[in-house]
């Protein structure tokens, strides 16, 4: 059973930063791309963040572009999300999905919530102002 834990949330001032981690475990997550979502209350889930299992194609949404990074450890099965400069409009709960690298994914499907099947419970990022 595959397995997605995310780590790292929290309260912090406009400003400050904060590391999102997702643990994966349960199979073998070769060729499989990660994304970080988020929703915030009342609001849609939204894309924030997503990169191919090389690591070499990453994709930002435009309100993070400049203040966020998504990296991988695949020794670990762990991706990251790197959060600097974070703005009270950041704050939701942020997740972490996974799923197979197919045809598509770079070009078309690496921001849609559909494409991926596995997700993680997530984790409560609140900046406060």
């Amino acid at each position: 059973q595959v397995q997605l834990v995310e780590s790292g949330g929290g309260l912090v001032q406009a400003g400050g930063s904060l590391r999102l981690s997702c643990a994966a475990s349960g199979r073998s997550f070769v060729n499989y791309a990660m994304a970080w979502f988020r929703q915030a209350p009342g609001k849609e889930r939204e894309f924030v963040a997503a990169l191919s299992w090389s690591g070499r194609t990453t994709f930002l949404a435009d309100s993070v572009k400049g203040r966020f990074t998504i990296s991988r450890d695949n020794a670990k099965n762990t991706v990251y999300l790197q959060m600097n400069s974070l703005k009270p409009e950041d704050t939701a709960v942020y997740y972490c999905a996974a799923d197979r690298e197919r045809s598509g994914w770079a070009t078309t499907y690496y921001s849609g919530i559909y494409y991926y099947n596995y997700w993680g419970q997530g984790t409560q990022v609140t900046v406060s102002s």
